[in-house]
């Protein structure tokens, strides 16, 4: 608003220099009977006198007017470029700490993770280390138990041979000769040939 009204005092003023001046050359060019004022010597004086009114007051209206406000504002802006730049400058230094702290995080989760990961392996590793024993020892176990069975179902099948075979041999003899031999005689011939085997 204040503006306004400076700019639209300063062309008033201008215009009324502007209208006083030509009033004067029209006064002059009456006076002096025609031709071009500006090239008639007679009118040199009051030529200058207006271009020096003219001048001091252009020259008082930029002096005080125009040029402390064209100051100003260059001013306000050089301002505000360097807020905004100081501005700018800490924002980008908050968001290098925000993506450094981000780095570190995710250095730190990594981290974090494949200790969790060895963790978990060193867990399973141990567990089926045991499970493994244990397993081993449970097989070593039945192993040692059917092995014993198997022992004790040979032995038992080797006690049976000998009345299997003395029966055998008595049944073949008979069925051979037509003659059943005694039980003494069949199983001493029978303790003969298990000799002989072991």
């Amino acid at each position: 608003m204040i503006v306004t009204s400076k700019l639209t005092a300063s062309a008033s003023l201008s215009t009324v220099l502007l209208i006083a001046g030509t009033a004067l050359a029209a006064a002059a060019e009456a006076d002096h009977g025609g031709g071009f004022p500006p090239f008639n010597p007679a009118t040199f004086g009051s030529q200058l006198l207006w271009l020096a009114a003219s001048f001091g007051a252009l020259y008082f209206l930029m002096s005080r007017v125009t040029l402390p406000r064209i100051g100003r504002i260059l001013e306000e802006r050089h301002d505000r470029i360097a807020r905004d730049l100081e501005e700018a400058s800490q924002r980008r230094a908050e968001s290098e700490a925000a993506l450094a702290a981000y780095e570190k995080a995710l250095i730190e989760a990594r981290n974090k993770a494949n200790a969790i990961a060895g963790e978990a392996r060193n867990r399973l590793n141990v567990e089926t280390e045991t499970n493994r024993k244990s397993l081993e020892a449970t097989l070593a176990a039945k192993l040692e138990e059917a092995e014993g069975r198997i022992e004790a179902t040979k032995t038992e099948a080797l006690s049976h041979v000998r009345g299997i075979a003395v029966d055998t041999a008595q049944a073949i003899v008979s069925a051979l000769v037509g003659v059943t031999p005694r039980m003494e005689d069949v199983e001493s011939a029978v303790d003969g040939a298990l000799s002989k085997t072991h």
